[in-house]
């Protein structure tokens, strides 16, 4: 049976790479966009929360395909840590509960950050989406109930010192998906004695996708419908990390019919990007123990239009 498509909808397939602005959810950013394209079918990749701004890829159409590779890829973010001032939600729009003298040096800061490279074990802010018993927290939270929760597990790959001026702590991270950053903000508070909430959060990487390449909505707004396309980037820009193979038009006729191919790649067991000179990208496949290529996540916009 045909999927139903929404009436005077744009059937697009790609990738906006959006720069979200402060005070919006990810998904206002979301729907105001695909209005905005008149688009039939869109998703995002991974909440920011309102306080926060910069990159939001927003996946059009079939791109929504590759929304699990770009939700558990890494990121990378700019951040201010304001030191001595602690907030219930960990960030700027929390209530302040505690306000301490800020004594640490910068060598003091160092040393403490270098504590939290690696796997660390994080526990979610009471003021998230994270759920409990079928709960979100932040719901729990503004009823004024406090629940203990279990740590997760996340890998901070980097953590650079930007700044360190008037108690305002200026930091670039690179760490793994699920990573809370007004947590690392509290956690480091807390390890220096003085307490410490997040002030201003920006997206600065997800995976291989950079803001050097994002719009904004008013870049958006202001331009003409065709104008906009421009800002369409294609669905393999997303999985540039992944090995790529290229079919032959016989071996792309059967892997298209959902049957494992063999052809040359040289690669190991895995996901890969998979191409054919006519088409050019089809989607994901995966080599599988044999050598062979079998198909994953199929492109279904195969048609000329």
């Amino acid at each position: 049976m045909a999927r139903r498509r929404q009436k005077n909808c744009v059937p697009l397939d790609g990738i906006v790479l959006l720069d979200k602005v402060q005070g919006d959810t990810s998904n206002q950013a979301l729907q105001r966009v695909k209005r905005l394209f008149g688009a039939c079918k869109a998703g995002h990749t991974g909440s920011l929360d309102p306080i926060a701004t910069g990159l939001l890829p927003l996946c059009f159409g079939e791109a929504t395909k590759v929304s699990q590779f770009l939700l558990d890829a890494d990121k990378r973010y700019w951040a201010v840590f304001q030191m001595g001032v602690e907030t219930d939600t960990y960030d700027a729009e929390g209530a302040v509960i505690s306000e301490k003298p800020v004594s640490c040096t910068r060598r003091d800061i160092e040393r403490e950050l270098k504590l939290f490279l690696g796997d660390i074990d994080q526990v979610p802010p009471m003021y998230s989406a994270v759920k409990q018993d079928g709960k979100a927290l932040y719901k729990l939270a503004r009823e004024g109930i406090e629940v203990e929760r279990e740590p997760r597990r996340v890998h901070i790959y980097g953590i650079e010192l930007l700044g360190w001026e008037n108690n305002r702590l200026e930091l670039e991270i690179h760490c793994s998906k699920g990573t809370y950053v007004r947590a690392l903000a509290h956690d480091l508070g807390q390890r220096l004695g003085c307490g410490a909430h997040m002030s201003a959060l920006r997206r600065l990487r997800v995976g291989e996708l950079s803001l050097d390449h994002a719009v904004t909505l008013a870049q958006l707004e202001a331009l003409d419908p065709e104008a906009r396309k421009a800002w369409i980037r294609p669905i393999d820009e997303a999985l540039a990390n992944l090995p790529d193979v290229t079919l032959t038009q016989l071996a792309t006729h059967y892997l298209l019919q959902g049957q494992p191919v063999s052809v040359q790649h040289g690669h190991s067991p895995g996901w890969v990007r998979l191409y054919e000179p006519e088409n050019g990208f089809l989607g994901m496949g995966e080599i599988l123990d044999d050598g062979r290529v079998a198909p994953k996540r199929i492109m279904r916009n195969l048609r000329k239009d």
